[in-house]
């Protein structure tokens, strides 16, 4: 496994208990806040697709017993994410040739192998990363369309404050706050693919 960098996600938030098939669904609370409340693969904020869009993915689905249900292969995905994984695991003849998901608990994805382009169609950098974006549906349209809302929104807020400047219209504060929090939900901002 390649690391590029320092893993995106460390987890805090360990319930220190084992999980079952009849409880695993009770570490969700967990994984929310130690993924900041984001899927663990399309980094949709809970906020904006709902709780009850926000499900459990078992990453290595091919783990038998309590390996399965262990706190370190639970991420929290979107329903979306999670239906178009499914139960998928690469072949031992796929996993030769570098394809496999990308582990944020374990290696940097986003803006390391995973990249943005200016339509907000995502592309990797590596074999794993390619592999990882197609499996997922990562470019589900979708998808493309909130990175293309965030990209919208990161231009409107800067133009907003800097027509604003020292502005102490009360209205004119909120909206001010208004895109902010729309910022703070988005899809964070991802880099470009490199030159």
């Amino acid at each position: 496994m390649s690391n590029f960098s320092a893993p995106r996600i460390t987890r805090k938030h360990n319930p220190n208990r084992c999980f079952s098939q009849r409880t695993y669904r009770k570490a969700l609370p967990f994984l929310i806040r130690d993924f900041d409340q984001r899927c663990a693969y399309s980094l949709v904020h809970v906020e904006d697709c709902g709780e009850r869009n926000m499900e459990i993915d078992h990453h290595n689905p091919k783990l038998k017993g309590r390996k399965r249900h262990a706190y370190e292969n639970l991420f929290p995905a979107t329903r979306h994410c999670n239906g178009a994984k499914s139960n998928t695991w690469p072949a031992k003849m796929e996993h030769q040739n570098g394809l496999r998901f990308l582990n944020p608990c374990k290696e940097a994805d986003y803006n390391f192998q995973i990249f943005e382009k200016p339509n907000g169609e995502l592309v990797g950098t590596t074999p794993a990363a390619t592999w990882h974006i197609r499996k997922l549906d990562l470019n589900a349209p979708h998808l493309i369309n909130r990175r293309r809302q965030r990209t919208f929104v990161d231009h409107l807020s800067e133009q907003c404050i800097l027509q604003t400047g020292d502005a102490s219209d009360s209205e004119m504060m909120r909206s001010i706050q208004i895109f902010l929090h729309m910022r703070k939900i988005q899809i964070p901002k991802i880099l470009p693919p490199p030159a």
